[in-house]
């Protein structure tokens, strides 16, 4: 059984505490580490996520206008260089062809003509049977079809280029990446039909807040591995920051270019990006410091004239390991007590049985 002495101590004790927990001092000082706060320099790895894309698009177009027949390709097929993907109605350039060919027909049939007529001419003015004047003109005239047939014939040539435009090609090896437009619509000269990613070289695409390139990272080089598969890894460079902000995420957009794309890393796949930002200066607490104080965060802040202490709120800017980097709330050379504080009211008296390191 409980003797009176005792029920009376722990009333005492209870007492005692009652009167710390009101935030009255207390003569008994406790006992505490500290830390004296100091500026050091910091730095953050920053891991963000984006996708695989290729560094040249090609916007794949006809160079006439018409209807398309037929289309031979979809997104995401692979098309070798040269490629037909897709056909125009050809009504109206083979018209132009036939055209083409008949007037080349009509001047050559002049053509014959005028070289009889000239060789005809060349006869009679070595025999002295013809004037000069009718020789110079037959002439002329020969030369004249010569230059029609020659017009004709370019006529003709054009006609069968602008045949050939009916067929749609790649000009390179790539893949079909978007589509826009079908069989059966009709289509201007320039339009976009397909959009082709061209074989080669690949970037890691992030969208970058704009607080973490100011300062720039430490180094251009980004360490990118596959989500779905975080062994798959290679090293890429910032090859192009965007100079304009996107209104929709209020990030910018980086391109990494990729020094190798391992197998893994197809177009559209997702990877991490990992890069290291440039050290700054902050002031870094150990976690053992911190606490709620007034639903906020707070530590413990030492007056060496008083030797009591006082809730001070801070701001974190993040956790890292066994310590937090603050924002704000702290200043250099303020000492901070970090262990001990379940013991702490604010006037408490303490004494310091030892100091840490930040």
């Amino acid at each position: 059984m409980m003797t009176r002495l005792t029920l009376v101590s722990v009333a005492l004790l209870a007492a005692a505490d009652a009167v710390a927990a009101d935030g009255r001092p207390t003569t008994e000082a406790v006992s505490v580490k500290t830390v004296t706060a100091i500026r050091t320099p910091v730095s953050e790895d920053v891991v963000l996520s984006g996708d695989i894309q290729a560094k040249y698009l090609s916007n794949v177009s006809f160079r006439v206008t018409g209807k398309i027949a037929e289309r031979l390709a979809e997104v995401g097929d692979h098309v070798q260089a040269n490629q037909v993907i897709a056909r125009l109605e050809p009504q109206e350039q083979q018209v132009n062809v036939d055209t083409a060919q008949a007037a080349l027909n009509s001047a050559e049939a002049l053509l014959t003509q005028a070289k009889v007529n000239f060789e005809r001419q060349q006869t009679l003015m070595k025999s002295g049977y013809t004037t000069r004047t009718t020789y110079d003109g037959a002439e002329q005239q020969l030369r004249t079809t010569q230059a029609s047939v020659d017009s004709a014939r370019a006529a003709l040539g054009t006609a069968k280029e602008q045949f050939t435009y009916t067929e749609l090609r790649t000009g390179v090896a790539g893949i079909i990446t978007a589509r826009s437009a079908e069989a059966g619509q009709v289509v201007s000269s320039g339009q976009t039909v397909f959009t082709l990613a061209q074989d080669g070289s690949r970037d890691a695409v992030f969208t970058v807040p704009t607080i973490l390139l100011e300062p720039p990272p430490e180094s251009r080089k980004v360490d990118v591995s596959l989500q779905a598969d975080p062994r798959v890894t290679t090293v890429g460079t910032v090859r192009e920051i965007s100079p304009t902000v996107d209104t929709n995420s209020g990030g910018v957009r980086v391109k990494i270019g990729l020094d190798a794309v391992p197998a893994g890393m197809s177009l559209g796949a997702v990877v991490l990006g990992r890069a290291r930002l440039r050290p700054r200066d902050a002031v870094t607490l150990p976690w053992s410091a911190l606490f709620r104080w007034k639903d906020a965060s707070a530590v413990w802040v030492l007056d060496a004239g008083t030797g009591s202490v006082s809730p001070k709120p801070v701001e974190i800017e993040r956790y890292e390991g066994s310590g937090i980097v603050l924002a704000g709330g702290v200043e250099p050379g303020e000492e901070v007590v970090t262990a001990g504080i379940q013991f702490l009211s604010p006037g408490r008296k303490v004494t310091v049985a030892g100091k840490g390191t930040p």
